[in-house]
């Protein structure tokens, strides 16, 4: 039960830097990212590293995100954009960093608590990343790779079937279509019945 490569690559390709006028709360954190403005060059070298990204080239696309981050660090995309490159090239300590400081932008957000809770689980922190995606559900209930990835955590490495039965079900039910998750359920349930 792995995840594809080219889907866990999405979730953060998925986020864009607009402009616009932005908004902060009283400690000072962006409430609405989409608000941000940002000079014309950040927001086209950050499409450029999507585009690497897209390419796999993840080279390109780190000394991209660098550049980005050098001239604007208001925003978590490019953090969890370059901590999901560093992963691809098995910089672990890197990746980390990366998806820690866009959780400081945003302690709250779903794509760089899965990213960050899937490394985790690499690493065999498996506690680690259960608290994550327990928590980022709690905010996010229905972001379904939180899900997802929470279930395959319970079933593949914390045999906790009660738990990946719980994700799976809850899965299915906001994606019936996803033929995987759906065959998933069906193994789990007839292993929980022996």
């Amino acid at each position: 039960m792995q995840i594809p490569l080219r889907r866990f690559f999405l979730l953060g390709l998925t986020l864009i830097v607009t402009a616009c006028a932005g908004t902060q709360t009283p400690t000072g954190k962006i409430s609405d990212y989409a608000a941000v403005r940002v000079s014309g060059s950040v927001k086209r070298d950050f499409e450029r590293s999507l585009d690497h990204l897209a390419e796999r080239e993840y080279e390109s696309a780190i000394a991209l995100l660098q550049s980005v981050l050098a001239r604007e660090q208001r925003l978590p995309a490019p953090y969890i954009n370059l901590g999901i490159a560093h992963y691809q090239v098995d910089n672990e300590k890197d990746a980390e960093d990366a998806f820690l400081k866009a959780l400081e932008l945003d302690e709250n957000h779903p794509v760089a608590t899965n990213e960050l809770a899937v490394l985790y689980r690499r690493q065999g922190r498996f506690a680690d990343a259960r608290h994550l995606y327990v928590h980022a559900l709690a905010e996010n209930p229905e972001y379904l790779p939180l899900i997802k990835n929470l279930g395959i955590l319970c079933d593949l490495y914390l045999q906790d079937l009660e738990c990946a039965l719980a994700q799976f079900q809850h899965y299915v039910q906001l994606e019936p279509q996803d033929q995987d998750v759906s065959i998933w359920l069906a193994d789990l349930k007839r292993r929980a019945s022996k």
